[in-house]
């Protein structure tokens, strides 16, 4: 799914066309420890949006101690059955930090530290997919808003190349 949101996006340049999805991507990130086990990220009730997690680092922050930290995630699967996922198993010595490339799950999803104190920052992107055929906005505007949500992509594409 990842890839035919990021096609659609960043290669087309035809913004107006009825039919075609719009996908806006917002920095997420949220600190998992002992006292903050869990993170569910939720998106908007509109019903023409759709919210996903695009996950891409877990990474040991300051003062973690010399433990496993196990992340997983809970999400819904192809057939609609909630299931838990450990993407994680991090430890300060020998693996502080693992990167998950372009790891995108639909919301709603749980980000739980299922063992270990942390703390873990879980990082990524919000995307948010819209049709454009129901937008208010004008043509003008969403160019605008485009083109400012468009550039923090081509990097971060661009790193995942290399």
């Amino acid at each position: 799914m990842s890839h035919s949101h990021r096609e659609d996006d960043c290669c087309s340049e035809d913004h107006g066309s009825v039919g075609q999805s719009r996908l806006e991507s917002f920095v997420f990130s949220c600190e998992l420890s002992s006292k903050v086990p869990f993170y569910t990220f939720q998106g908007d009730e509109e019903e023409d949006l759709e919210h996903f997690l695009e996950l891409r680092t877990v990474c040991l922050g300051e003062g973690a101690k010399e433990e496993s930290n196990v992340v997983e995630v809970t999400a819904m699967n192809h057939q609609g059955k909630t299931i838990s996922v450990p993407v994680a198993n991090l430890h300060i010595n020998c693996l502080p930090m693992v990167s998950l490339g372009e790891f995108e799950l639909k919301a709603p999803v749980t980000i739980r530290l299922k063992s270990g104190t942390g703390p873990v920052t879980v990082s990524g992107l919000h995307l948010i997919a819209s049709d454009n055929a129901d937008s208010d906005l004008s043509s003008e505007e969403e160019e605008e808003d485009f083109d400012e949500e468009i550039i923090p992509i081509k990097p971060a594409k661009k790193k995942q190349k290399l």
